[in-house]
């Protein structure tokens, strides 16, 4: 081996973990950003609910609500629904709603039949063309959990399973807020 090539190996790994550190870095502050409060107004977007019925966003300003993304075929979904509906029914009566959208390659009968069988108190939707996920800043990943303050504002995505002790804090504090 030359000199030249021994030079150049070293200068290689360092380029190498020089772009890893960014490249982890990057990685490190978009999960902080997609799992902090980011105050944006939520989509101006309508709910087309299982019975058909369209439900605008705009419509529930005055109340905190909870738009979580989730399949029927997500393990994490389904494992963290019966939180959601504690959760629901803990808060709806002071002014907590909750849609629940469907993905769109979810298929309608399994949605129907998990949101009957298992008696959702709160508001199921269909996404079936996608433009919930996109409008909500292209979601992919199921559970996808925004929280809404009283004005329109998005104070909180969670991906995954929300930290419900945490989560419970927050919609205390939102809910009681003027």
């Amino acid at each position: 081996m030359s000199s030249s090539a021994a030079v150049k190996k070293p200068a290689t790994r360092k380029r190498l973990a020089i772009a890893l550190a960014a490249t982890v870095l990057c990685g490190a502050a978009l999960f902080a950003y997609s799992s902090t409060a980011s105050h944006n107004a939520a989509p101006d977007v309508s709910f087309v609910k299982l019975d058909g019925q369209k439900l605008a966003l705009k419509d529930l300003r005055g109340k905190v609500v909870m738009v979580n993304f989730w399949a029927t075929d997500c393990t994490t979904c389904i494992g963290e629904m019966p939180k959601m509906i504690e959760t629901y029914n803990k808060y709806h009566a002071q002014g907590l709603e909750f849609v629940a959208v469907a993905m769109s390659y979810d298929p309608p009968s399994y949605v129907i039949n998990y949101t009957e069988t298992r008696k959702l108190p709160f508001k199921v939707a269909m996404d079936s063309d996608d433009k919930l996920a996109a409008a909500f800043g292209n979601v992919k990943l199921t559970p996808t959990t925004f929280l809404i303050d009283k004005n329109g504002k998005i104070i909180r995505r969670y991906v995954g399973e929300p930290a419900f002790a945490e989560l419970h804090q927050l919609l205390e504090k939102e809910l009681a807020a003027a």
